[in-house]
């Protein structure tokens, strides 16, 4: 049996690049609207919903604390479209992922910590762990609705992995 132990790292845009979008208004030059009331931050993600005929969908995910450390038995992946998650309040959560690949390469395999006032944007078919929060909270989850299989898991049973937080 292969055993890993995963220890995340702090996420930023260049290091998590390869998986996808750091969803931020950090270093972004927002455009004032209504009257100086509010400011636009645009542009913040690279959404990808519109493969195969498919739709850009909202969904609020109401997810439960996680215990650390955490047993990582799986990986899924949507081929079809991106997948945004943005806490809808301040809070921490992790992203646990793989390259693209036929099924997740274990040895590539990375961990970031999420800070409050950010989201992440998964790119269609990076390997990924379910939502991991830390803390009881609803998620505003942007993805993908159409037809098509657009959900691939990957079950991990000759390989002990932890996630260690």
């Amino acid at each position: 049996m292969i055993e890993k132990i995963i220890k995340p790292i702090e996420i930023n845009k260049s290091n998590f690049a390869p998986y996808g979008d750091l969803i931020s208004t950090e270093n972004i030059t927002p455009i004032d609207i209504n009257a100086g009331y509010a400011k636009r931050f645009d542009n913040l993600a690279d959404l990808n919903t519109s493969k195969d005929n498919g739709k850009t969908i909202v969904s609020i995910f109401s997810a439960l604390k996680r215990t650390f450390p955490m047993k990582i038995d799986m990986m899924e992946q949507h081929p079809l479209g991106s997948q945004a998650f943005i806490p809808m309040k301040e809070t921490t959560f992790l992203s646990f992922v793989a390259p693209l690949g036929k099924t997740p390469d274990i040895d590539k395999i990375q961990s970031f910590i999420i800070p409050p006032n950010h989201g992440v944007n998964y790119k269609a078919g990076i390997w990924h762990f379910p939502l991991i929060s830390t803390e009881d909270t609803n998620f505003l989850v942007i993805d993908r609705k159409g037809k098509g299989e657009n959900l691939i898991i990957h079950k991990f049973e000759k390989e002990k992995i932890i996630l260690n937080y």
